[in-house]
This record gives structure tokens, C-alpha cells and sequence, in this order.
């Protein structure tokens, strides 16, 4: 590595076994400030500055006392949580292994498994106040299936939110390609009060990811009799 520009930007040099695209990445990870800074204030992530940034403009994470984080892996956002609100149950979900964090709820299996959502709502103790999700699919390099498989997953999110959010809960969720689709927002703006489109200042400028807050769910209609 060396630094180059005098304003101590570190930059990467290609080796051997190394592609350009994994040295860019590298390159642009030593001198990411969020990184920096999620590394002294013992953050997993620099995820987790989204999540701060939402709510200082939002204000869904006071008052929450039970959380769901869907996609929890590294779990930037549920420590988040547990050092807002110590108070709150907090459970998350992902395929990937997670290491413990003091308060939460790891499971390790897929959100879109039958039996997810009962293993969720039994692991966290009762429903939520507020559901999470930082889900986003495996890039394939196809823009248009990229953002179809990840719509997927926001479509499931939700679902799973309308189906067991507390009356007056919320739901966050990263979304893509400028925003939830059409159709993905008129069925949020029938189960929640408001529902906002933010990019956060840690997102960074060039990712196609913004992040969709839904707050004031409306409850679940009364069965027909």
C-alpha cells in the first residue's frame, strides 16, 4: 500500500491473485470514513451509520420494545438497537453465520423459509413494533435481475410486516434503483400512515440503494364473519 494526494488517502497496489476490482474495493474501504468510524465506535458495520441517519430524520427507534432485523449479518443494525433502545427484545435473521450479540435473537436460516416467520415472532416473544430489513440479493451483474431479485425480498419483508407489525409499527427497508416500485408503494401507503423514500448521507453516492420508512401501520383488517 502506499499514500499518495498529501491528504493521506491510502491507495492499493494490485498484486498478484488480487483483481482490480477487489483492490478498488480495498481501496476505497481504508479510506471510507464510515469505516473508520465504525471501527472506534465498535460498530460490525458502516451499515450501521444508515440506520442512526434514518432515525435521526425519522424517529422510529425510540419507544420500539420489540424489534425484528431481517438480514441481520454483520449485525451493525441490531447493535444499533440494543444501544438506543437497551430496553427493547431484539431478534434477526440471516444465512450467514452471525457472532453473538448481548440482547439479540440470532437465527441462522432463510427469511423465506415456511417456517421463518413463527421462528422469529416465538424467538423475539410477541410481535413487533418495528421490522428491519438491510435484505438485499446476490448480484448476478445484471441490473434488471438484480433489482427483481432484491424487490423480491422487499415484497417478502413487508409482507411478513403487514402480517405481524403492531398497530402504529414500522417498517424499514432498503430498497433500490431510486425507490420501491409503484405497486410495492401503493400497498404500503394502504397499511401505513406515511411512507418516505430517504438516502442517507452514508450511503454512498454511487450505490444504487435508498431506503423506504413506513411508519404508522394501520393493523391488520378484521377477518369477514
Amino acid at each position: 500500500m502506499s499514500r499518495g494526494g498529501g491528504r493521506g488517502h491510502t491507495r492499493v497496489k494490485t498484486t498478484r491473485g488480487r483483481t482490480a476490482q477487489s483492490t478498488r474495493w480495498l481501496e476505497r474501504q481504508l479510506n471510507d470514513p464510515y469505516v473508520k468510524r465504525a471501527k472506534a465506535e465498535g460498530y460490525r458495520s458502516r451499515a450501521a451509520y444508515k440506520l442512526i441517519e434514518l432515525d435521526e430524520r425519522f424517529s422510529f427507534l425510540k419507544g420500539s420494545k420489540r424489534v425484528i432485523d431481517l438480514g441481520l449479518a454483520p449485525g451493525g443494525w441490531s447493535q444499533v438497537v440494543r444501544r438506543t433502545i437497551p430496553k427493547a427484545a431484539v431478534a434477526g435473521i440471516d444465512l450467514l453465520p452471525v457472532d453473538p450479540i448481548d440482547g439479540v435473537a440470532i437465527l441462522q436460516m432463510d427469511f423465506m423459509a415456511d417456517s421463518a416467520p413463527q421462528a422469529l415472532i416465538e424467538a423475539l416473544g410477541g410481535r413487533p413494533d418495528l421490522v428491519m430489513s438491510d435484505m438485499a440479493a446476490n448480484t448476478v451483474g445484471h441490473p434488471q435481475t438484480d433489482a427483481l431479485r432484491t424487490l423480491g425480498l422487499v415484497e417478502a419483508a413487508l409482507d411478513f410486516a403487514v402480517q405481524m407489525l403492531e398497530p402504529g409499527g414500522t417498517f424499514v427497508s432498503k430498497v433500490f434503483a431510486g425507490g420501491a416500485d409503484s405497486a410495492l408503494v401503493a400497498e404500503m401507503k394502504r397499511n401505513f400512515a406515511t411512507v418516505k423514500h430517504a438516502k442517507p448521507p452514508s450511503s454512498r453516492k454511487g450505490s444504487v440503494e435508498w431506503f423506504v420508512v413506513a411508519q404508522g401501520f394501520k393493523g391488520r383488517p378484521e377477518p369477514e364473519s
